[in-house]
């Protein structure tokens, strides 16, 4: 069944359409709130809803799903028994380890990438080892939105990305720089401070020395 998609109407009872109009919910309908995606999936699948949904910059917020609200009590009590059985209980404390064990792992393999794009010199191998580290416990935890939780590169790109974010905030400043709101501004900055955090990092792996009053010695002490 295709979802038919609204944003908010006027009122908290209305939704409006793509093209502008304003529709009223019918007067046995109730909103069904975002956060219980297991219900939420269930009576989009039971027949006829309305979700809504508010653009704000270019993230999309769930406002809830409009349905019939006896559809709605039926399938959540239905969920409750379910919920309330031994073999659920069982099922979810299994999916929570797989899920840790895959996070655990996936910490480690994204580690191992960033130390791997860091490359420092053996002179400077622990110091290589402090900073991957911070970069993966900055980056790596599950909701975190950073570009280490996408997967539309490669890990090593994420690490690579990872890197330079970490270093651009903790080592320059980038956090407390006023930049003109002129399009393409922001990126001049992000790209001219990720040329900069590069270099330091290129003087790490030729091995040479560079003090206690390194940005990156100070951000990791």
């Amino acid at each position: 069944m295709t979802d038919n998609i609204f944003t908010p109407g006027p009122t908290p009872n209305t939704v409006r359409t793509a093209d502008g109009q304003v529709l009223t919910v019918p007067n046995d309908w109730v909103l069904l709130p975002p956060g219980d995606a297991a219900l939420t999936r269930r009576v989009k699948a039971a027949g006829e809803h309305w979700v809504v949904q508010e653009k704000k910059g270019r993230k999309v917020f769930s406002r809830g799903v409009w349905a019939a609200a006896e559809t709605i009590a039926r399938i959540r009590a239905e969920l409750e028994a379910e919920r309330s059985t031994e073999s659920y209980a069982k099922r979810k404390a299994a999916d929570a380890k797989r899920r840790e064990n895959a996070q655990a792992e996936y910490v480690e393999d994204f580690f191992g990438a960033v130390v791997a794009f860091l490359d420092f010199h053996p002179d400077h191998a622990e110091l290589g080892q402090r900073l991957a580290r911070a970069v993966t416990d900055h980056a790596t935890p599950v909701g975190s939105g950073t570009v280490a939780r996408t997967k539309r590169i490669l890990v090593e790109q994420r690490a690579e990305a990872a890197v330079i974010a970490w270093m651009r905030h903790q080592t320059t400043g980038y956090d407390d720089m006023v930049i003109p709101r002129v399009k393409g501004k922001r990126r001049e900055v992000r790209r001219m401070l990720a040329e900069r955090s590069k270099e330091l990092l290129a003087r790490y792996r030729r091995g040479e020395a560079n003090g206690d009053e390194c940005p990156l010695v100070r951000a990791l002490r």
